[in-house]
């Protein structure tokens, strides 16, 4: 009799850590190959990240959903946007809401904006604007090269600022919207990046690389395993020049759905607005 309990002592001690060992691999186990692949992701973190850019152009396209805080003298906002992109051709088109006011006024109606090289085109921007009408700004005269005035970082320009990583780190992998990444962490030189950027983005990098509060601008960043940027997240600091001051922008890039269709016509130019737009 004590030998049959030792024998199911045994068996339950067993089956126990038998099955430990399958909660140990089911939640972070990972094979030799796994480790392989994870070594040479931590060997050229900065040639990785280089490379990202041109794996969009070979993914074509995606949907992207944007988020960007602002945060100075103790205000702090968020604009949203949601679209799909081009990257062959370097368009776009993204939805962007913008918050209440303070007031607590209605909704304000979401801004439809146009990407392309060295311009971006808006619908409902401001007071004064006929409905039917688009404003037109070339991104090369904003301080920023529009990775901020948009209210959303253009996807493509968000990718070309990689180009310009010097220092980068393999942080490990882990999952964004239920897909296995690698997330690595670091700084990008904007002058570099426009110096290395295609012709549609050299102009407007090389505007915020003048613009900006910092010469550098930290990211975090998550590659699928076809090297396709998932999330990009950048910190931007840069000086208000009406209120001398300097304004902390963190904006958000999350790129899925690759392959989807993307149909942009930039509007004639009968159909935008040259009068003066109000503040």
């Amino acid at each position: 009799m004590v030998e049959r309990q030792l024998r199911l002592r045994g068996s339950a001690v067993a089956l126990a850590a038998a099955t430990a060992g399958l909660v140990v691999c089911a939640t972070g186990c990972s094979g030799p190959g796994a480790a392989a692949e994870d070594a040479r992701a931590a060997e050229d973190p900065v040639g990785t990240l280089h490379r990202s850019a041109e794996n969009l152009v070979r993914a074509g396209s995606s949907k992207a959903r944007t988020s960007m805080e602002m945060a100075t003298g103790g205000t702090r906002v968020t604009i949203r946007g949601e679209g799909v992109y081009d990257y062959a051709d370097q368009v776009g088109r993204l939805k962007v809401l913008l918050p209440q006011d303070p007031a607590g006024a209605d909704e304000r109606r979401p801004i439809t904006e146009l990407l392309a090289p060295g311009a971006l085109y808006m619908k409902n921007r401001g007071a004064g604007v006929p409905a039917d009408k688009w404003v037109r700004v070339d991104t090369a005269t904003l301080s920023d090269g529009n990775l901020v005035t948009g209210g959303a970082t253009d996807p493509f320009a968000a990718a070309e600022l990689l180009r310009g990583t010097r220092k980068a780190t393999y942080v490990g992998r882990t999952s964004v919207a239920g897909t296995a990444v690698r997330h690595y962490r670091g700084t990008a030189d904007l002058a570099a990046a426009a110096r290395d950027a295609s012709p549609g983005s050299r102009a407007s990098l090389r505007a915020a690389a003048k613009g900006f509060a910092t010469a550098t601008v930290p990211f975090d960043v998550y590659l699928d395993d076809e090297g396709r940027i998932r999330k990009v997240r950048h910190r931007f600091s840069f000086v208000n020049g009406q209120q001398k001051g300097t304004v902390a922008v963190s904006s958000t890039t999350l790129l899925y759905d690759f392959g989807a269709p993307v149909d942009v016509r930039l509007p004639d130019v009968k159909d935008i607005y040259a009068g003066r737009i109000a503040e």
